[in-house]
């Protein structure tokens, strides 16, 4: 997969064989714990559902990611998060349920080596993108390493969260993660631009998403405001109320990632709340995140698509809930 835009756990030092094991078995165990009873405030928008073009036949698609061909898809009626999950409502959770993450259990996740102090010590680094580094003590809890904390980030999206601690999250707060289709659905608001306000990355000159300027990965101008995350409600909401559904961080999908994600779907009516193969090795991301940049990662368009292993963290990976 696509190390530039965001790492896999086994692009850097594998596991142990006991540290995976221990990884797969709370992974696949699931919390029993649940929210109190009447706890319901999620912050979704109910949409209505309905038939939209899923998919990308431009120029600017990706071939080797599967956005095209592009399908008319009809969703159903579907709740989804206003926002992306945040450091507070995560760690409501842990102190909840006592889930500790993959990055925890792993010792370490990837972060962006421009977020860490030029004294930190040399870390080993992702061979083809050596702008990550593999951060010891890297967690939600400490987004940049043991130096950092989240004291005044409890609005930003939390980040280091795997896709099995996303499937955690969801199942302890009544929700799910929302599949692909339902994602691009929400994303696009009823557009058919390149992006949910228009064509135009910056309309009128006016960043209206976290994303990269400048020349990446050495020089970020910080026009939209932010190095790294922001808070969920820094940006406007697309039409369908959703925000940062494009750039911040990278979003996890239910949908296993195949690049031929048709597969044997067929005629040339909608399909139906698609929900992508049965089965797979990794898991769909979509949104971009505040790393990409058009020299190598334009994908922060609704119809992109990224795939990671469910035990992957990094820094610019969160999720937002469904119903």
């Amino acid at each position: 997969m696509d190390a530039c835009c965001s790492p896999e756990r086994n692009e850097a030092t594998p596991p142990t064989t006991g540290e995976a094991a221990a990884v797969a078995e709370t992974a696949t165990s699931g919390s029993t714990e649940r929210r109190a009873a009447g706890a319901d405030d999620l912050g979704v928008v109910h949409l209505d559902g309905g038939t939209f073009s899923m998919g990308d036949d431009s120029q600017q698609a990706y071939p080797g990611d599967g956005e095209s061909p592009a399908r008319p898809v009809q969703v159903s009626p579907l709740a989804i998060g206003e926002t992306l999950v945040t450091n507070a409502q995560f760690a409501e959770f842990v102190a909840a349920s006592g889930h500790v993450t993959d990055a925890e259990r792993f010792g370490w996740s990837f972060v962006f080596g421009g977020l860490l102090p030029e004294d930190f010590p040399d870390t080993r680094a992702v061979a083809a993108a050596p702008w990550w580094r593999q951060v010891y003590e890297a967690d939600w809890r400490r987004p940049e390493g043991p130096h950092s904390d989240i004291a005044d980030r409890a609005d930003h999206p939390a980040v280091h969260v795997s896709w099995n601690d996303a499937v955690a999250y969801t199942r302890w707060a009544g929700g799910r993660l929302p599949t692909e289709a339902e994602w691009e659905y929400a994303a696009r608001a009823g557009t058919t631009s390149t992006y949910p306000w228009g064509d135009e990355l910056e309309p009128d000159g006016r960043p209206v998403a976290n994303v990269w300027q400048g020349s990446f990965p050495d020089d970020n101008t910080l026009d939209d405001g932010w190095m790294a995350t922001n808070p969920v409600t820094a940006f406007p909401t697309n039409d369908f109320g959703l925000r940062d559904a494009i750039g911040n961080v990278w979003e996890w999908t239910t949908d296993w990632f195949s690049a031929d994600r048709w597969g044997a779907e067929g005629g040339a009516g909608p399909i139906v709340d698609p929900t992508g193969p049965a089965e797979g090795t990794h898991h769909v991301m979509k949104g971009g995140s505040y790393l990409c940049h058009a020299s190598y990662c334009r994908r922060y368009r609704p119809a992109a698509r990224l795939a990671n292993a469910p035990d992957s963290s990094a820094g610019n990976i969160g999720f937002r809930i469904a119903r």
